[in-house]
């Protein structure tokens, strides 16, 4: 049996889209679709009002928000197959956990009941960093969610920041829908001395483009050889890697990135730039965790 896309649902309109982008990518992938609720609400059923017997207003609640997420799910392609489960706990924890059995995992960019105009809601967030499987936050503006560029955007860092399995995740994504592959490794000069110059190395920015360009070869070269009906389009621009990608994401359907995992903690560590493509990309972003 082929392992479900696990969407975090609690009712908000961002988990709405989610829903919707999630049963998209399951018929892609001929996958089913399973829905978690998962709240602490078993912590405060005692101060809850009762509708019946045993049944707090928030299992009711909960009740209604993945049932209505199912039929949202269905009215949008029948032909997915559709689960739910309501757990009794956190829902970081919850989707982690669920994460262990699941194809991807996909969220909201905002939870319901989290400040109005925060631009990524602590669940999302906190998924992305700890879970084992890819973690999608969908986002972005209409263009984005629709999937109306055809084009996928994969972020390259240096050789030893990214594992093969961003890549992979790339280039499954561009074949199954069809996308162009833009492949991105942003590089800059040497910093500035102490008084605002730029510090000269002798080296032309063709140099430093050329190790660019380096790097995407290193990273793709093999993985591009097993999907040759994959275009790619490689760019190496100069610039903050953060600022290009978040600009990039405004043409794309999905912006890919790894995460590495730290060597002495739990969790992955999510640099500057999944930080950056989480809080503002203007598309869906992948976090991809490596498997070493």
């Amino acid at each position: 049996m082929s392992l479900p896309l696990v969407v975090g649902v609690d009712g908000s309109d961002s988990c709405l889209l989610a829903v919707d982008w999630a049963v998209d990518e399951a018929a892609r992938h001929g996958a089913p679709l399973r829905l978690v609720y998962a709240s602490l609400w078993e912590r405060y059923e005692a101060g809850l009002p009762s509708v019946g017997p045993g049944r707090p207003s928030e299992q009711v609640l909960a009740e209604h928000i993945v049932a209505s997420a199912a039929d949202r799910a269905e009215r949008r392609n029948p032909d997915v197959k559709v689960t739910t489960d309501i757990v009794p706990e956190d829902a970081v924890d919850a989707l982690v956990r669920e994460g262990l059995d699941a194809f991807t995992l996909v969220t909201g960019s905002r939870g319901r009941g989290e400040v109005k105009g925060l631009l990524l809601g602590s669940v999302g967030l906190a998924v992305s960093a700890r879970a084992h499987c890819p973690v999608v936050v969908v986002r972005g503006d209409p263009a984005g969610l629709a999937g109306t560029h055809e084009r996928i955007l994969l972020g390259i860092g240096d050789v030893d920041d990214m594992s093969t399995e961003a890549v992979r995740y790339a280039f499954r994504e561009a074949e199954l829908r069809g996308c162009v592959l833009d492949v991105v490794h942003a590089w800059r000069r040497p910093a500035l001395d102490r008084n605002g110059n730029r510090m000269r190395t002798g080296e032309p920015a063709a140099t430093y483009e050329e190790r660019a360009a380096a790097v995407v070869e290193a990273r793709i070269g093999a993985v591009s050889a097993a999907h040759p009906q994959v275009r790619t389009r490689p760019a190496t621009p100069e610039g903050p890697a953060a600022r290009v990608l978040v600009d990039r994401s405004a043409a794309a359907d999905l912006v890919i990135v790894g995460a590495r995992r730290r060597t002495r903690t739990v969790g992955l560590q999510l640099g500057r730039v999944s930080h950056a493509l989480l809080h503002r990309a203007r598309c869906p972003v992948a976090v991809v965790p490596e498997r070493r």
